[in-house]
């Protein structure tokens, strides 16, 4: 019986092998290391291109580096000889105070709230409790420990460097002064002739409802900061201890909502004020603002 064959067999295997081999040569054509080895310099070695040998180029002359020109340390970092200053880097002013107070009100308030008792809308809402600057240990802070906190950031704050300007933390900073003052103010603070009144008197006079004024405590919502749910705890600001506190060092214990209206209600005791209280200065009689440009 006749076999047939199929005319041109071999001479299509050969084809096809050469179009496989043409497809790999074009598919390993794609992985050349250019983008790997690509000459370049590493930081301190040498180098063959110029004639000194180095690859770290000296600065151009009469150029100015990025950030070069940040002479005042103290100013740009809130820190005086490796510590944290207590002093202002310019004068306040009024439009100083003004200032801090408008960019407060934009970065600040939602965690700190406008009166700064850390019991913004968003603690409310359960993000990490914030501090409440109306503390004895925030109270005694030295102002570059607030420019510090802005610029770098502290705990669960993230820094606030790329929305403000350093002329801007510090006018933030004076704000935050300003309103601690402005709850803690002491007959030495107002003008001759005036006294300070009570804010629960002052919000019967407006018209609100007795219990208006209450003492500050952490919204119940809020996150304790603490893998067991109990009330957030902020350390000592020495060192050698535990949480970063002296030995036997105590901390300070942020009361709860319940707590503080349980205590609180009809409070008398100036500088008491509830979240929905004006976050304006203590008022006096005369109607003097005791916090501004006061330091």
């Amino acid at each position: 019986m006749r076999r047939w064959g199929v005319a041109g067999s071999s001479t299509g295997r050969r084809a096809g092998t050469l179009g496989l081999m043409a497809a790999a040569a074009v598919v390993l054509a794609g992985c050349r290391q250019d983008m790997h080895n690509q000459p370049k310099f590493y930081p301190q070695r040498g180098s063959e291109l110029y004639a000194d040998g180095r690859s770290v180029r000296p600065q151009v002359a009469n150029t100015v580096a990025r950030n070069q020109l940040r002479r005042d340390a103290y100013f740009f970092t809130g820190f005086d000889g490796g510590k944290e200053g207590d002093g202002m880097p310019f004068p306040v002013t009024p439009a100083v105070i003004a200032r801090g107070q408008e960019r407060y009100n934009v970065y600040c308030t939602p965690c700190h709230s406008r009166v700064g008792n850390g019991a913004g809308m968003i603690v409310q809402r359960g993000y990490a409790a914030a501090g409440n600057f109306h503390t004895d240990r925030l109270r005694q802070a030295p102002l570059g420990h607030f420019y510090n906190v802005i610029a770098n950031g502290y705990g669960a704050m993230p820094d606030y460097s790329s929305q403000l300007t350093p002329e801007e933390r510090w006018a933030v900073v004076a704000y935050v002064r300003a309103l601690q003052l402005s709850q803690n103010a002491t007959e030495a603070d107002v003008a001759q002739g005036s006294r300070l009144q009570p804010l629960d008197s002052i919000a019967e006079q407006e018209g609100f409802a007795p219990g208006f004024v209450y003492e500050w405590g952490l919204p119940g919502t809020a996150d304790k900061g603490t893998p067991n749910g109990q009330d957030y705890v902020i350390p000592t600001t020495t060192s050698n201890g535990p949480n970063g506190g002296s030995p036997g060092a105590t901390a300070e214990r942020i009361p709860s909502r319940q707590e503080g209206q349980a205590a609180g209600a009809g409070s008398s005791e100036a500088g008491t004020v509830g979240p929905l209280t004006s976050p304006g200065p203590v008022q006096t009689t005369a109607g003097a603002n005791t916090a501004s440009g006061k330091q």
